[in-house]
């Protein structure tokens, strides 16, 4: 019997995806947003969306 390897928990960077550019972008805006929706009834929850927000804003950078 061979070994196997399981690929369960690996992770494909995004920069390898095509349309890595437009999905960050997506995903920057949608994280801004929540943020300013949720910035006054819940703020760590606000504090997280905008901490994602910057680490995607980052990744974007990286990118381009």
């Amino acid at each position: 019997m061979e070994k196997q390897y399981c690929k369960v928990g690996t992770v494909t960077p995004i920069a390898a995806q095509p349309n890595a550019i437009t999905m960050l972008e997506y995903q920057y805006q949608n994280f801004m947003d929540k943020a300013s929706n949720i910035q006054y009834s819940n703020t760590k929850l606000g504090e997280f969306f905008e901490l994602k927000a910057i680490k995607i804003q980052k990744a974007l950078k990286e990118l381009m």
